[in-house]
């Protein structure tokens, strides 16, 4: 079975309720939710949540919420235990971990991450795109002369079950998915807010404010 999971508990400290916030008419986890409910090739999709506001509005939504216990959803509680968690109740052969903070998504963009891990026989996928980022004093050529690293945008994973049971969730052979600049952008801040909402009124045909 291929499962799709959205962690989303419910303390952010930097945007509070970020999770619910309104994100262009409706809130923000719903944009996930919409997604996973749109993809072919996902067999099963869950909310993990501890937050009662949360839960409701992911089932109002009509999510499958999957109560998330409370050691699991403090600042200090990791991805990978929210995901053998979940494993321990629901058995899966592969994990699709999708980030409610990254609301903008292709319409055929998890279906295209699960077709490609499949067929390249990877152990993990993670969308992102090349950059030739440096940290500023380390460097002195020409940015033209920089060697482009893939880094990962924190939208889609696909995940062999077996990896998180190991507790290392990136072992193994690790595949790509080069993605559109605009689903790349996570919400972490007011600013990245501001710049999502931009994107997704942008695709909507709005005029962005």
């Amino acid at each position: 079975m291929i499962l799709g999971i959205t962690p989303a508990r419910g303390g952010s400290k930097g945007i509070p309720k970020k999770n619910i916030r309104d994100l262009c008419g409706k809130p923000l986890i719903t944009w996930t939710i919409e997604a996973a409910q749109q993809a072919k090739l996902l067999d099963r999709f869950v909310v993990s949540t501890e937050d009662p506001e949360i839960a409701e509005i992911s089932r109002r939504w009509n999510a499958e919420v999957i109560d998330r216990p409370a050691e699991l959803a403090t600042d200090d509680a990791t991805t990978l235990s929210v995901l053998q968690d979940l494993l321990s109740k629901i058995d899966a052969e592969i994990v699709v971990l999708l980030q409610c903070t990254s609301p903008v998504r292709d319409q055929d963009l998890i279906d295209r991450c699960i077709d490609k891990f499949q067929k390249s026989g990877a152990d993990s996928l993670a969308t992102g795109y090349f950059c030739n980022l440096f940290e500023w004093g380390t460097y002195s050529s020409r940015r033209q002369n920089l060697r482009p690293f893939f880094h990962d945008d924190g939208n889609i994973y696909v995940i062999k079950s077996e990896n998180i049971f190991k507790g290392d969730l990136f072992s193994g052979r690790r595949e790509t998915l080069i993605v559109d600049r605009e689903c790349s952008f996570e919400i972490d801040d007011e600013f990245d807010f501001w710049l999502n909402e931009q994107i997704l009124m942008k695709r909507q045909g709005a005029r962005p404010g």
